[in-house]
């Protein structure tokens, strides 16, 4: 049985993907006739840990058997952000002007990740911003999980978006 069919009651436009051409083709959008403005984007990403856990790193200044934790979870998420467009296959190549990646306790039993991004280009690094992040919370789990394969990523999302068509919330 097929799934219902919503119907939206509001006469707002329902956004296209802009990844699919008329015909349902993947394609990379060409934004040549765009221009060349600076845009930042912010991405967030927690980690949440056991309390055992989360009270044995914090002991232990954030350090496995591994190393540092915070400081190869910063050197990861940066490489990824640089990579970004070799992971994703429609995301462009860009020009990384400056990379930002935060990582502190929020609360008693998790690591707040912030990655932010910024270049001047003709498309926007949310896609950036968003893997530097996650891959940050990849690689604090990759260090821990010896401790607790219950140690949890997420969620990962856009805070704040500028440049381009819209701003969204307070990227800086």
């Amino acid at each position: 049985m097929a799934a219902p069919r919503s119907r939206s009651t509001s006469r707002t436009p329902v956004p296209a993907l802009t990844h699919v051409d008329p015909d349902g083709r993947p394609g990379m959008v060409d934004v040549s006739a765009k221009p060349a403005t600076a845009r930042s984007a912010t991405a967030r990403c927690d980690v949440r840990f056991p309390v055992a856990v989360a009270t044995q790193l914090r002991a232990s200044g954030l350090r496995s058997a591994k190393g540092a934790i915070v400081d190869t979870a910063v050197i990861a998420g940066t490489m990824a952000v640089k990579r970004t467009h070799e992971l994703i296959p429609f995301c462009h190549p860009l020009p990384i002007d400056g990379i930002r990646i935060a990582i502190d306790w929020q609360g008693e039993r998790a690591l707040r990740i912030e990655c932010t991004v910024r270049t001047v280009h003709r498309t926007g690094v949310e896609m950036e911003a968003l893997t530097g992040a996650t891959m940050a919370a990849l690689t604090i789990y990759d260090m821990c999980k010896a401790l607790s394969h219950a140690i949890v990523i997420g969620p990962a999302r856009l805070v704040a978006k500028r440049g381009g068509r819209r701003d969204v919330g307070a990227a800086g």
